[in-house]
């Protein structure tokens, strides 16, 4: 038995799969304002079965934001159409820059460069800002990088190159190795993480602690994310992937 979906499927299967997810667990890093996570074992094999119960926020591990994460009165995550989380893969390499400046924060001239070597970035495309920040993982105290005065030293997003891919290039999503969008420099400024703000506010998602964007090109890939459903959701751990050309 075959078909266009069966040979469509046949081709996926042939290429190379990439995890994008980080494995977290109690001692993972997370966002400073969060508990650590608790898993705890309800029943083992002795009882016939083994299951636990898991307790942590939505935005923990590898995670995906909604709208309503930050912006009142906009989508849940249950409302995010699935075709929504399957989309081409653009990767924006910036892990030299922020390896020299913790602080780094991604500019419209660097998305200018990035399509000086490698085209105009597509519109409806998935848009992820690789720092090589996801190597310290699970290292709490690498990953959080605080200085002696305790403020963080994390590369991010600029709210002007957001603005510009999503305004200009009308990307559909944007997704990065860090706990946020902002860099923690432009978090201190602001007091808040505008960054953030704008992107939900544009009715769209994004993924958060994103791993292994350096095993994938600038261009090319597919980008899944899949996530379940739990019902008037902030956002929700996600099992995030790519499937190379």
């Amino acid at each position: 038995m075959s078909n266009e979906l069966l040979q469509a499927l046949q081709l996926l299967k042939s290429k190379q799969w990439v995890d994008l997810t980080h494995t977290f667990g109690p001692n993972s890093p997370h966002f400073f304002m969060f508990e650590d996570a608790k898993f705890e074992t309800l029943f083992s094999h002795k009882d016939g079965f083994f299951a636990q119960q898991f307790t942590f926020p939505g935005q923990y591990g590898t995670h995906i934001d909604p709208p309503i994460h930050f912006v009142r009165d906009t989508r849940y995550l249950e409302e995010l159409e699935l075709k929504e989380l399957v989309l081409p893969l653009v990767v924006i390499d910036k892990s030299q820059e922020a390896a020299s400046n913790h602080d780094f924060a991604l500019s419209v001239e660097d998305i200018l460069d990035f399509e000086d070597k490698h085209g105009e970035i597509e519109a409806g495309t998935f848009v992820a800002l690789r720092t090589d920040w996801s190597k310290r993982w699970p290292d709490k105290e690498a990953f959080s990088n605080k200085d002696a005065d305790g403020h963080n030293h994390i590369p991010g997003w600029g709210l002007e190159a957001l603005q510009f891919l999503l305004k200009e290039r009308k990307v559909s999503a944007i997704g990065h190795e860090t706990f946020d969008t902002d860099s923690a420099a432009d978090f201190r400024k602001n007091g808040k993480l505008d960054g953030e703000y704008f992107v939900l506010e544009q009715d769209t998602y994004q993924i958060e602690l994103m791993t292994n964007l350096d095993k994938l090109p600038a261009k090319g890939a597919i980008i899944f994310n899949i996530v379940p459903k739990p019902e008037k959701a902030s956002g929700f751990p996600v099992r995030s992937f790519a499937i190379l050309p």
